[in-house]
């Protein structure tokens, strides 16, 4: 079966959305799931973004509500200090080295936050970002990735 994994934020999107393919459905069922503080940011964040009078907003806050409460608390983790340091060089040689436009900033220490903390603690990140966390492997490559790809509809 496997040992514990860590989720991107990419698994949530993809699972609300009905896009995860049974593969993903599958391991998250019979792998022990961690949860990174840094994708409950990510998740949460849309409940300030979102516009209340889009009448889609309420019934993806809704879901995404029911996501973030369904996550264990001891299962939540957070980036130590080390981690945040490092992650703040990491983060900024993507951004550097992969060429991304200003205000991308922020994605890209979200990413080196979750792959250095799935590193520390040795489990996968489980993602579909393959461009980004192939990039971060390639940079620091004792960390491990698990990359999936969604179902188009």
């Amino acid at each position: 079966m496997g040992g514990p994994i860590l989720l991107d934020t990419t698994v949530y999107v993809d699972t609300l959305q009905g896009r995860s393919p049974e593969s993903l459905d599958t391991l998250v069922t019979v792998r022990t799931c961690n949860h990174s503080s840094v994708c409950l940011s990510e998740l949460t964040h849309t409940f300030g973004r979102l516009k209340p009078d889009d009448p889609r907003t309420e019934k993806s806050l809704k879901a995404i509500g029911r996501t973030v409460r369904d996550i264990p608390a001891h299962r939540l983790v957070a980036p130590d200090a080390a981690t945040w340091g490092e992650a703040g060089i990491l983060g900024g040689l993507v951004f550097r080295l992969g060429g991304y436009a200003a205000g991308a900033e922020r994605k890209c220490l979200n990413d080196a936050l979750i792959y250095l903390q799935g590193r520390r603690n040795g489990w996968p990140v489980v993602t579909r970002n393959v461009t980004d966390f192939d990039f971060l492997n390639q940079l620091v490559p004792d960390g491990r990735i698990l990359l999936y790809r969604r179902i188009e509809n």
